[in-house]
């Protein structure tokens, strides 16, 4: 029956904003919507030693904020009502400036969220043993985007895409 099935896609409509809508519930703080890379990332500007993937040679304020952003993802994921059939992929990605060779700063790159991830669990905060949660460590060296064009130092970063994953619409 046509009236059944325009009411069947009403209703997916409704459940894809739904979806759409609650990923703009993340804290706002210490994320933000680039539309023209269509991800929510870090709003963190965390600054590396270049060559180091230490987080311990970061400053104190960006490692309290890092554990805010933690908790807060934590928090966003924790929180997703039961109704909504929904997991989130969560790509913790390095980035780096232009140093070294290109092989370098894919790995440098890596190392860095590897350390933020380990940082986090350190801090109790583990989003590997959350259901609703698919965690993936990357590292994009100079390849990622976004970049600062104009200070590379700013590209000593993460990088933290958090993606819904829908289960039936």
């Amino acid at each position: 029956n046509e009236k059944n099935v325009y009411k069947a896609k009403a209703e997916q409509l409704d459940k894809i904003r739904e979806i759409e809508e609650s990923i703009n519930t993340i804290d706002k703080k210490y994320f933000k919507y680039e539309p023209e890379y269509k991800k929510h990332i870090l709003n963190i500007n965390v600054k590396f030693e270049t060559g180091s993937h230490n987080i311990q040679d970061i400053d104190s304020k960006s490692q309290d904020d890092l554990l805010n952003a933690g908790e807060s993802i934590k928090k966003f994921i924790s929180n997703v009502e039961d109704t909504l059939d929904i997991k989130y992929l969560v790509i913790i990605e390095g980035q780096a400036s232009n140093y070294g060779s290109e092989t370098f700063n894919f790995e440098l790159s890596y190392r860095r969220a590897l350390s933020l991830i380990k940082f986090w669990q350190q801090n109790n905060i583990d989003l590997f043993s959350m259901e609703r949660c698919e965690l993936i460590i990357s590292g994009s060296g100079i390849k990622g985007v976004p970049r600062d064009t104009k200070e590379e130092r700013n590209n000593q970063r993460f990088l933290v895409h958090i993606i819904p994953k829908p289960g039936k619409i």
